[in-house]
C-alpha cells in the first residue's frame, strides 16, 4: 500500500510540475510572439527583440507593457552612461573635457525625461490617454535630442573618448528610438490593453 501511495504522489508531482512548465513556456512564447511581432517595423528591430526578450522585470503582456519595458531599457542604459561620464572618463584636452561636461548635463536631462515619461506609463487612464501619450512622445523625443546633442559636443574631435562616449550614446540613443517607437504603437492601439492588469 505504501509503495502504491508513493507511486500515485509521485505521478501526481510530475504532472503538476509538468503542467506548471507549459503554462511558463506558454507564457514565455506569448512574450516572445508580442516581441517579435512589435519589434519587427522598430528602427532597430534586432537590438529591439534581444533587449526586450531578455527583459527582467515585469511580464510583458500588453502593448502597454511593452512601452514600459522598452522605456526601462532605455533608462536604465541612460543612467549607466551617465555614471560612465561622471566617474570613469576624463578629457585629455579643454575640448574634451568641455564636451564632456556638456555630455553629463545632456545625459542628465534624458535620464529625467525618460524618468517622467515611465511615470506617464505607469499612470494611463482612458480620459486623459491622448493628453498622456503626447507627453510621453515628447519627452522620449527630446531624450533623443539630448542624446544626440551630447554626441555633437564631439564633432571634430578625435580619439578614445571620443569613440568610447560615441559608442555608448549611440546605443542609448537606439534603444530611446525604440522606445518612441513602442509608446507610438501604444498610441496607435489607443490603449486597448490600458486597463489590462
Amino acid at each position: 500500500m505504501a509503495i502504491q501511495f508513493f507511486l500515485l504522489t509521485t505521478l501526481l508531482l510530475l504532472i503538476s510540475s509538468s503542467s506548471s512548465a507549459a503554462a511558463v513556456v506558454s507564457k514565455h512564447g506569448g512574450t516572445q510572439d508580442l516581441v517579435r511581432s512589435s519589434c519587427v517595423n522598430a528602427s532597430y528591430p534586432s537590438l529591439c527583440i534581444r533587449t526586450l526578450s531578455t527583459y527582467s522585470g515585469p511580464a510583458i503582456n500588453t502593448p502597454r507593457d511593452l512601452a514600459q519595458a522598452a522605456v526601462k531599457v532605455s533608462l536604465s542604459r541612460a543612467r549607466k552612461v551617465s555614471n560612465y561620464l561622471t566617474t570613469r572618463v576624463t578629457g585629455k584636452s579643454k575640448r574634451e573635457r568641455a564636451a564632456l561636461s556638456d555630455c553629463v548635463d545632456q545625459i542628465a536631462e534624458s535620464v529625467d525625461e525618460l524618468s517622467q515619461t515611465l511615470g506617464e506609463l505607469k499612470h494611463l487612464r482612458g480620459e486623459t490617454f491622448e493628453f498622456q501619450m503626447s507627453n510621453a512622445q515628447t519627452w522620449v523625443s527630446a531624450a533623443l535630442t539630448y542624446e544626440d546633442t551630447c554626441l555633437d559636443g564631439f564633432e571634430g574631435a578625435v580619439g578614445k573618448v571620443k569613440s568610447d562616449v560615441k559608442r555608448k550614446i549611440t546605443n542609448v540613443a537606439k534603444v530611446t528610438s525604440n522606445a518612441l517607437y513602442m509608446i507610438n504603437k501604444l498610441d496607435e492601439s489607443r490603449g486597448r490593453h490600458l486597463l489590462n492588469p
